[in-house]
């Protein structure tokens, strides 16, 4: 049997840890050492990177270490039904550019409830607002440090609880030092330098991958079938049997990536609507070529690591081990393995640190900006006292998710990533298409949509297979997050099939049955400034 302890170096992990995370502060200090206490400053930077520079920051925002490791692992093990969730993540990029960035960036200002609320009661709608967006913060947290447990604690060769939990605080407290030093500008950077290094190591490794048979995807493939004597990594039906279940996730993958707090607050770091959709024209595109690359690694780990499958399911952490083992065997193992192992460990680090500092930004901004200044002090805070809170609230928010790591690290990562993105298909995209091109929708339409969305999908999820075992089932389903009990009497892991039309319809429903009667001024200021930024920071002609 291999051990993936066995294949690196744990102290040369170390080292290499230490040096990712000494430059990427120190970077972090650099370029926020000049910068205002301004609130525009700590939620956007300023407004001051390019298209270019907040494509790659955005590419390193929604490159999260599951999408190296899980999608890489997933393909290695299933093949064709494992890149299906590489072509759902990259498909509802389409969503997000024809949809969605231009006229967010045009409308809004620092979060998404600015566009909710633009022409509605603001107090209500702002609450409904941030409160989806801390729950899906807070999800999507929760992947992220049970997956830096589970990962750094692997590569160094620690094992035990408490050595996870330490790793755990160790990642909080670092992703608070970033968010509290450098803002959303320090964070950006942490992003863009991440990204160039996730996407360079993928490329490397996929390139490494295929001299080694020629430079011929088929024959990797074709390796990878006949060493693991597993025809079906070809073909669909490997993994997604029932096909409504595989329909719900689509759903939650390609309309959840244009409902994503921390990714829709990306376009307010540009300063014209145009360079909103330059950068994410280039996230698109870098996005793209990784998942490509996933395809090459998957294939790759199932080809070239001795053992093929057996061998790597046998290995801490199963199929999210396929990449790391991939790096360790593709120069022979060695000390040229130990190293090469040891750089894409750090890039996997490095990776989550900069979706964790992402993350929390969006959340204390949330707080901050919607729930404190907006409800609590009327939309008059002191932006220098605003900041202090959102500051203050990055504290908390750390303080949960080392909480909340600590207790998920043994739970489904998958099914955490998948909840938020559900939660973000169904509470926010609904709401924020009406706003955007409805004119009638109203006050009571947008809350109705907001909580029948988060409150659906959360209902669903627990009552799904995802958490127990289906009602009438004799045996447990292992791949429950409680097995032993059963009270699932929703037939698929994903609610999205379900709970995004009910959000659609409750929005249609709650604006159709109101007497609010819409202003029209404000309608058509919206409609306005959203095509053409009229208004908004950085208009440009059109």
């Amino acid at each position: 049997m291999i051990l993936l302890e066995t294949l690196g170096n744990p102290i040369l992990n170390i080292i290499i840890f230490i040096l990712f995370v000494v430059a990427t502060l120190t970077v972090v200090i650099r370029v926020t050492a000049s910068q205002s206490k301004a609130a525009g400053q700590f939620y956007t930077g300023g407004a001051s990177f390019s298209g270019t520079q907040n494509g790659f920051a955005i590419a390193g925002d929604y490159l999260s270490a599951a999408s190296f490791l899980g999608i890489a692992g997933a393909i290695a093990f299933n093949g064709y039904d494992g890149l299906l969730y590489s072509i759902g993540f990259l498909v509802a990029w389409l969503v997000a550019l024809l949809l969605v960035a231009e006229p967010l960036r045009n409308t809004g200002k620092y979060t998404m409830a600015d566009v909710l609320s633009f022409r509605m009661k603001q107090k209500p709608v702002r609450l409904a607002a941030a409160f989806s967006t801390l729950a899906i913060s807070f999800f999507y947290l929760l992947a992220q440090m049970a997956g830096a447990g589970g990962l750094v604690s692997l590569l160094l060769g620690l094992s035990g609880e408490m050595a996870q939990n330490i790793v755990i605080v160790i990642v909080g407290i670092l992703m608070i030092l970033y968010v509290m030093i450098g803002g959303m500008k320090g964070t950006t950077w942490v992003q863009m330098i991440k990204a160039v290094l996730l996407i360079a190591g993928a490329g490397i490794m996929s390139v490494w991958v295929l001299a080694q048979f020629g430079f011929n995807l088929d024959a990797v493939m074709g390796e990878a079938v006949a060493k693991n004597n597993h025809p079906q990594m070809l073909a669909p039906g490997d993994k997604y049997k029932d096909p409504i279940g595989f329909i719900s996730l689509s759903i939650a993958l390609v309309l959840g990536t244009a409902g994503l707090p921390h990714v829709l607050m990306r376009f307010y770091t540009v300063p014209t609507a145009k360079e909103a959709r330059k950068s994410v024209t280039w996230a698109i595109g870098l996005i793209g070529a990784f998942y490509l690359f996933t395809l090459i690694l998957g294939y790759g780990a199932a080809a070239i690591v001795p053992g093929g499958q057996a061998e790597i399911a046998k290995m801490p952490g199963k199929a999210n081990a396929a990449a790391p083992a991939l790096a360790y065997f593709l120069p022979n193992g060695g000390v040229g393995g130990q190293i090469f192992l040891a750089v894409i460990a750090g890039v996997a680090f490095a990776t989550i640190l900069a979706v964790v500092a992402g993350l929390t930004i969006t959340a204390s901004a949330s707080f901050a900006h919607d729930i404190y200044n907006s409800v609590m002090k009327d939309g008059k805070a002191d932006p220098a006292k605003e900041v202090k809170i959102a500051r203050n609230t990055v504290i908390v928010i750390g303080a949960l998710a080392i909480f909340g790591g600590i207790f998920a690290k043994s739970m489904n990562i998958a099914f955490l990533v998948a909840l938020a993105f559900a939660v973000a298909a169904s509470a926010n995209l609904p709401s924020i298409l009406y706003s955007l091109y409805w004119r009638r929708f109203n006050t009571q339409g947008s809350l109705w949509s907001i909580y029948a969305g988060l409150a659906s999908s959360l209902l669903l999820i627990i009552f799904s297979p995802a958490v127990s075992t289906p009602i009438g089932r004799a045996e447990p389903l292992a791949s429950a997050m409680f097995p032993g009990a059963s009270f699932a009497w929703f037939p698929y892991d994903n609610p999205a099939i379900v709970s995004v039309p009910l959000a659609f319809f409750a929005g249609w429903l709650g604006t159709v049955l109101s007497n609010e009667v819409p202003d029209k001024g404000k309608a058509a200021e919206m409609e306005v400034r959203s095509m053409t930024g009229a208004g908004a920071d950085g208009a440009i002609a059109h």
